[in-house]
């Protein structure tokens, strides 16, 4: 009987403690971009109990006792909060705060899409993704399961990674591809490339990055015909601390990285510091790399109205290059995928003369002023000043043993010392491409009580670049004879043309030779932008207006006393005007639209005849009509986003090399349309505890429109020679990426200290590039590279060391050691893929594992 009622009172006292319970709900988001931070842990506060966000970011969890609980939010990357609950069954939303970007308030707005309110196609990366992924990968890898995204990296240089989205490219001159850090547009201002060795260690300190596909979201006119890669970075920690992060893996890959933050005291000072070495041997022969990485901010919070933050963050990098070779040479050579014919040996030592050696330290200044509760203004202050150039070997090419071979550049060192007055008749010199860049960006920013909020600003650029050949090694010889020849085009085949003011220069290490010429660009305008958000709907529409010049400075092929040694300024302006809605149909389901018109100047390179300060009439500025349609479900368990887009690329222009007889041309042509069209499809699930999957599909539909032209040749004292009266492009894909591609990744986590990932990424309906000017007749198609699937991994373990959080990180790409073709150019339109195909083949298997302590 005692047991029966001790039972019973057992079970009351439960049940009076089951009674007392209570249940709390709510959602987890990211403070900036309201992106849900799947997997965020919340955790009562001096107990085990705990749960993680859902895929839409909501959480349930109960506590012990009504009034008492205290909840505790963390996620990698992010600020931990403390909340204190009671009996309240839901306490909305609770936002952190990426634990790099805590001052939120230094920062200039970066234009960043908020998830079920921007109406765009956005995918966004957080600091944990990238801590767990990067490895030995450039940052925009990290970016290959986006729908409508491809990224090779080229001939393997470390840095030398190209991204393409909906079909535009990134670099190789005609960019349309933007990239921002900070809100700061860092594209080559002549020719819109972007260069990833010049941020090597950018994923070091990234916070997040955010891909917006078509439109995007940016206010100023920025190169983004295919879409904005938006980063914003690390700025003052609020938290005191700091971490160390050694990695190791193939090819002798070696990279330390450290960081420390002082966190902010109560005078309003913070300061952050983080440092890395990173250095390899590449994934072929010759592409060694060093590479230092810094960054640096110091904060000062003045009062709750005014901040003011200086970054400055860069890397100074060497990495080897490589060329684009047929694919019979690849087959040949004993090293397969792994041959390179630009290293050589000199003295016993290692010497890729195709050496990119560049150091681009950005600074930055941005003053934050709080007016009052409705209003404020963020202006970003910038400068950055790149240095350094690509080398190249000139002479006779002499080998070890045979064709496949090193180069014997000792061999090159004897030759030199038969020549009869003491000239180099084989060195290596640089190319160089120096340049001074500087702006400034204001935005202010207005809300109304009606749900509306206005930002209208400025945005100011202006560049100056250097660019001339230098003698960086004359191999013995005692100069290089630079003898002008009247012949602009003899220095992009290899030969000095020489400086008309200078006729017989006897050139030695680091003079300049060849051609001399200092590009400026200017550029400013203004924005506006309206948004109308209440309820379930915003409504946004967007003015830009855009005033760009350019002019070129020659020193070589005019004299000093010619008054065309300066071009006027040639002008161009331009505007984008977009709109676009969002309405969330319930609190799953939302709906956007957009579209635009966008217009742009042409690049430098295709402004200014070849070499010379010749304008070309003939350029307009290119134009993007552009829109959209979308839809979005997210669930607890599942979210799935679709996208419908639909761009016409008018008025573009292209200015190529052309070789003929063994002489050096430039063709200008003029007048190419372009359609990219498609569908993408993204989606996320959860389908059990601890095990999370996403896929994508996309498929484009990209090509040319019409015939273009005129073409037209010109040689080396720019007179025209030839033309073309069309150029027989219509109906061929556009080439350079996949059309169709795929993605699965699927995250386990086996125990709360480990997860496993993998990921499993297809490409396919790939068009090659190709030499428009070729395409003199109808029925010619470019060669169309195989399609590829490749297969990566990844494992984190966290662990406990000495009180302090550490992590063991393991990354493998290509798993399978698959043997594919990366990038593609079919200069005659045979469709072969004999010698007139040059290809770069993709990355074999690599790997990285690293430990990382935070104290």
């Amino acid at each position: 009987m005692r047991i029966i009622l001790l039972f019973f009172l057992a079970l009351l006292f439960n049940g009076a403690q089951l009674f007392a319970q209570s249940r709390i709900m709510g959602k987890i988001l990211d403070s900036k971009t309201k992106e849900s931070l799947i997997g965020a842990t919340v955790m009562v506060k001096g107990t085990t109990i705990a749960a993680s966000a859902a895929l839409d970011g909501s959480f349930k969890i109960t506590i012990p006792a009504p009034g008492t609980g205290v909840l505790v939010f963390t996620y990698i990357g992010y600020v931990s909060k403390e909340i204190t609950v009671s009996e309240t069954k839901s306490i909305g939303t609770v936002y952190l705060e990426a634990n790099s970007s805590s001052l939120g308030e230094v920062t200039v707005t970066s234009d960043v899409a908020i998830d079920r309110k921007t109406p765009i196609a956005v995918t966004t990366i957080n600091s944990q993704f990238i801590e767990e992924n990067l490895g030995n990968q450039d940052l925009p890898e990290l970016l290959s399961g986006t729908p409508s995204v491809q990224v090779t990296q080229q001939g393997g240089g470390y840095g030398d990674s190209r991204i393409n989205i909906r079909g535009f490219k990134s670099g190789s001159k005609n960019g349309n591809v933007a990239l921002t850090i900070n809100g700061i547009p860092v594209n080559d201002m002549e020719n819109g490339s972007i260069f990833w060795s010049n941020w090597s260690g950018l994923g070091d300190v990234t916070s997040s990055m955010q891909i917006q596909r078509g439109l995007g979201a940016s206010k100023i006119v920025v190169p983004s015909f295919g879409g904005t890669i938006n980063i914003t970075t690390r700025n003052t920690d609020i938290e005191k601390g700091g971490s160390i992060q050694q990695i190791i893996g193939s090819d002798g890959f070696s990279k330390t990285v450290f960081s420390v933050s002082s966190g902010l005291n109560k005078n309003g000072w913070a300061a952050t510091f983080s440092g890395g070495k990173t250095i390899g041997n590449g994934n072929a022969d010759g592409l060694q790399f060093n590479v230092y990485s810094y960054f640096a901010n110091i904060t000062k919070v003045f009062n709750k109205n005014h901040s003011l933050s200086l970054n400055f963050m860069g890397a100074n990098q060497t990495h080897g290059q490589r060329y684009n070779l047929p694919i019979d040479t690849f087959r040949n050579a004993p090293q397969g995928t792994r041959y390179n014919g630009n290293w050589g040996i000199k003295d016993g030592q290692i010497v890729n003369p195709v050496t990119n050696n560049y150091s681009k330290p950005l600074a930055s200044l941005t003053h934050h002023w709080t007016l009052n509760e409705t209003s404020d203004i963020s202006t970003i202050l910038y400068a950055t000043s790149g240095s350094g150039g690509t080398g190249a070997y000139v002479g006779t090419r002499y080998k070890i043993s045979n064709q496949y071979s090193p180069l014997d550049l000792t061999a090159a060192e004897k030759a030199n010392m038969s020549s009869a007055d003491g000239s180099a008749l084989n060195y290596i010199r640089t190319s160089r491409n120096d340049h001074y860049w500087a702006g400034i960006r204001s935005t202010y920013n207005k809300n109304f009580s009606s749900g509306v909020n206005l930002s209208a600003g400025v945005d100011g650029r202006y560049y100056e670049g250097i660019h001339y050949y230098q003698v960086a090694d004359l191999l013995g010889a005692s100069y290089v004879l630079d003898k002008f020849t009247s012949n602009p085009s003899a220095a992009a085949a290899g030969s000095a043309s020489g400086d008309i003011n200078n006729p017989n220069h006897q050139a030695k290490v680091g003079d300049k030779i060849g051609f001399y010429n200092k590009d400026a660009v200017i550029s400013g305008g203004g924005f506006t932008q309206v948004e109308y958000s209440k309820n379930d709907l915003s409504v946004f529409g967007t003015l830009s207006a855009n005033g760009t010049g350019y002019q070129r400075k020659d020193f070589y092929n005019y004299l000093n006393t010619d008054p065309r040694q300066s071009s006027p300024y040639v002008k161009f302006f331009t505007f984008q005007a977009k709109t676009g809605a969002n309405y969330n149909i319930d609190n799953q389901s939302n709906i956007f639209a957009n579209i635009g018109y966008i217009t742009k100047p042409p690049y430098y390179d295709n402004v200014f005849l070849r070499f010379t300060n010749t304008i070309n009439t003939s350029n307009i500025n290119e134009a993007l009509f552009s829109y959209e349609l979308g839809y979005g479900y997210k669930s607890r368990l599942f979210s799935a986003n679709v996208n419908l887009y639909r761009s016409m690329y008018m008025n573009e222009a292209y200015t190529n090399s052309v070789l003929i007889s063994n002489a050096l041309y430039s063709a200008s042509v003029s007048g190419v349309n372009e359609m990219h069209q498609g569908v993408e499809i993204e989606v996320k699930s959860k389908p059990v505890k601890g095990v999370y999957l996403n896929a994508m599909l996309s498929v484009g539909d990209w090509y040319y429109t019409k015939n273009a032209g005129p073409a037209v040749v010109y040689n080396d004292q720019q007179q025209a020679v030839s033309s073309l009266a069309e150029v027989q492009i219509k109906g061929l894909k556009v080439g350079d990426a996949s059309q169709t591609t795929a993605s699965v990744n699927l995250q386990v986590d086996v125990v709360p200290e480990l997860k496993i990932g993998a990921t499993y990424n297809y490409n396919g309906n790939y068009t090659s590039t190709f030499l428009f000017t070729n395409a003199t007749k109808p029925d010619l198609h470019p060669y169309k590279v195989p399609s590829y699937s490749l297969v990566g991994m990844n494992a984190v373990f966290r662990f406990k060391f000495a009180g302090l959080d550490g992590s063991l990180i393991g990354t493998v790409t290509n798993l399978f050691n698959t043997v594919y073709l990366s990038d593609a150019f079919d200069s005659t339109l045979t469709g072969s893929v004999g010698s007139p195909t040059t290809v770069y083949y993709g990355i074999y298997r690599t790997f990285t594992t690293g430990v990382k302590i935070k104290f």
